[in-house]
């Protein structure tokens, strides 16, 4: 029997990716987005049945409390089990400590921090309910581990991550649940580098381009993440081979310090 990954944010980029790779290795897969993503969860559903798994779509505001229940109900409903948990969702909003407005605070906080938590609830309470292990894998970020100029909010959000994951990791051990997290660098094929670089520009003065440059000339391996990097990481922490790891937040960023 296939075991079950539930996956938020999945319909693109790194989350589908993760989707992807966790059908190869035997993972039937629930794919969480909101509901204007359901077209491109249809092209990544395509690719895990392609991988002899089977794909559900769910529609989910991860900022839902109920909802992330109801989903893992529905999971469990249509698949049968769930094994793993990806909380993959998250939103990137940068900008000058003195100039963040309250909407986009909030806006961070619900996604990256109360929505992972509500998934952590949700997920450990199904595994207890259906007695066995289970592994809750979050995103978090070097940003996550160091805090950086107009990352302050994206910052906070993904240090409160790792916060928690090594919170629910000393709790849910006894379950044998296990929690960890994710962090990449400075990943080259998102948007938001762009918007980093043209916040910090307005900051220091440098030409467009110039910030994301020096950061990417800290990196020792010489290159940004590539989105493989990190899905091979989370592939890792979703399959027998880290039993035993809990409470981690990994590095995936280059050795970038």
């Amino acid at each position: 029997m296939s075991k079950v990954a539930f996956i938020t944010g999945a319909a693109q980029g790194i989350g589908a990716g993760i989707a992807e790779r966790l059908a190869k290795d035997g993972f039937d897969i629930a794919i969480a987005d909101l509901p204007f993503q359901k077209e491109k969860a249809a092209e990544v559903i395509n690719k895990v049945e392609e991988n002899g798994h089977k794909g559900i779509f769910l529609e989910l505001d991860v900022t839902n409390q109920q909802a992330f229940v109801d989903a893992v109900d529905k999971t469990v409903e249509e698949l049968g089990d769930l094994n793993v948990l990806v909380n993959n969702a998250g939103v990137a909003k940068v900008d000058s400590v003195v100039d963040i407005k309250p909407e986009d605070l909030e806006l961070s906080f619900k996604i990256n921090v109360f929505g992972v938590v509500y998934g952590m609830q949700a997920a450990a309470k199904k595994f207890k309910a259906l007695g066995h292990p289970g592994k809750i894998i979050n995103a978090s970020s070097i940003a996550g581990l160091k805090a950086f100029p107009v990352w302050g909010t994206y910052s906070a959000s993904k240090f409160a991550v790792v916060g928690f994951t090594e919170a629910a990791a000393a709790e849910l051990a006894p379950d044998h649940i296990t929690v960890n997290a994710y962090a990449p660098g400075v990943v080259g094929t998102t948007g938001m580098w762009d918007d980093i670089d043209a916040k910090m520009s307005k900051l220091n003065g440098k030409p467009l381009g110039q910030n994301k440059q020096d950061f990417i000339d800290q990196i020792p391996l010489g290159r940004t993440v590539l989105p493989s990097d990190v899905v091979n990481l989370v592939a890792f922490l979703s399959g027998p081979d880290s039993d035993y790891m809990t409470g981690n937040a990994i590095r995936v960023d280059g050795g970038m310090k």
